[in-house]
Parts: C-alpha cells; structure tokens; sequence
C-alpha cells in the first residue's frame, strides 16, 4: 500500500476526488505528505516527487458506502493530518443536468441525488473524526438543498493574484484563461480552522463568439466557450481545481499553529 512505503512521519494532507493533485501542490511543495484518492486512479498508484514533499495518488471508490471510505481511515489511522479537502463529482446535483435527472433516476435510482450529496456529508464525518479543518467544493445548487448552506461563494478568477503575470496552465492553456481569469460560480462548504482566502481578483477574461444564425452574440472565457459537450477529458477540465485557489487557501492555512509544520516537530 502506498501509504505504508514510509513511516508514518511529518505532516499529511488528505485529498478527497481528487484526480489532478493541482488542490495539494502548493502543500507538498513546502514538505507535506499529500494523499489524492480517486476513482480515476490506477489501482497500483502512483508517488509524485513535488519540492521537499510529495503526493501519493491513490485509487479508492468514494461514492457513497464504497471501500474507498474504510480505505482512507485505515490509512490515515495514527498520521499527522494538517487538512482535508474534497471536490466532490458534481454531475448528479447540478442545476445544469436537470434535463437528465429523470433519466437517472429510472437508470440509477431514485435517491440518486441523496447518495451524491452523501459524498460531501461523509467527508463532513471524516473531518470531524479527524479533528482537522476541512473544506468540500461544489457547485452551490445541489448541494445546499440536499445537505446545508455553502459557507463562502467564490470564482476562480478572484484568486487569479496569486499566480505570476503571464501565467498560463501547464496542461490545458487552449481552454483555460491565463492566470485563471474566468467565472464559476463555486460554492464551499468548510468546517473546524479553515480560514477561507483573501482574494486577489485579475480581470476575468471575456471572448466574443461571431453572431450565430439568430444574430446572438455568446460572450465568455475560453473555459465557457471551449468546453461543452460529455467527454471525459471535457469534465476533467472543467472540474480541475483552480491553482490561483489552492495557493490561496495554502497561504491562508499553512501558518495556522494547529497545521503548521512546526506543530508536528
């Protein structure tokens, strides 16, 4: 198991859905230990060198009563865990795929839903269990009707500060705005210490498309125009953590005394 290569010292953070690492980079940068489990990765996983520290990308089944869940508390049974995040599949709750909703109900349940939002109340348990802040990002519709309120609304680009000027994203700049300058309305649910960021908003980006046979004229980022349709690849960009944020939420949480990395020495 990935998780046992090495004892179990210095700080770790445990990140939930997570299949691109982008959430814990700035963490393992500064020497933590960071845990990304998600369905999406391969069942032998996979160790990333990342500055003093590293991340440990781990295959786990988190829907709602899966093995993943008894999977991550065995693994993080007696370690140092600074934070928890989670960023939780949105394609069941979002107001945007109604349309599909009775579909999925016929093909996938009817408490469909409820099992999607439990993804997010579980998480809420495990944070709880663990004594540690932790933070579930969703969009804001689903999940404030199936389980509470979100805490803080934000948008990628009011994190955009953090990044450098002439900041592009190393994977996916055709469709990603530089220095993340776009809009989606994110909702985040938080808990314990969490301290949500300052903003340092960039100008959001707004391309023009050519008039369409009815003479309408769509207005938007590259991330809004480029990034329709179902693929895979289409729901993995959409869905990826902006690095603006993390680095934001790194800033503001870090230096906490009950986090820090001093704490643990």
């Amino acid at each position: 198991m990935l998780f046992s290569e090495s004892p179990r010292r210095g700080r770790h953070v445990v990140s939930l859905f997570d299949h691109s690492g982008y959430a814990v980079r700035p963490w393992a940068e500064a020497g933590y230990i960071c845990l990304c489990y998600d369905i999406l990765h391969p069942a032998e996983g996979r160790i990333e060198k990342v500055g003093a520290g590293e991340i440990r990308f781990i295959h786990a089944d988190l829907n709602a009563g899966a093995s993943g869940w008894p999977r991550v508390r065995n693994d993080v049974a007696g370690a140092s865990v600074a934070m928890l995040f989670a960023w939780p599949p949105r394609d069941d709750l979002a107001v945007s795929s109604a349309r599909h909703f009775e579909v999925k109900r016929r093909e996938l349940g009817a408490d469909f839903q409820e099992r999607a939002a439990a993804r997010a109340t579980e998480v809420a348990c495990l944070g709880e269990e663990l004594g540690v802040p932790w933070m579930v990002e969703n969009l804001i519709s689903g999940l404030s009707r199936l389980w509470r309120k979100y805490d803080v609304i934000w948008h990628p680009y009011e994190f955009g500060g953090y990044l450098p000027e002439g900041d592009e994203h190393p994977k996916w700049p055709k469709y990603t705005a530089p220095r993340e300058a776009y809009t989606k309305k994110t909702g985040a649910w938080t808990e314990g210490d969490f301290i949500f960021p300052e903003r340092k908003p960039v100008e959001p980006e707004i391309l023009e498309n050519p008039p369409t046979k009815t003479g309408k004229i769509v207005r938007g980022s590259r991330h809004f125009m480029k990034l329709g349709g179902k693929s895979a690849e289409t729901k993995e960009i959409r869905n990826l953590t902006p690095r603006g944020f993390s680095q934001a939420v790194f800033e503001a949480n870090a230096g906490h005394p009950s986090i820090s990395m001093e704490a643990a020495e």
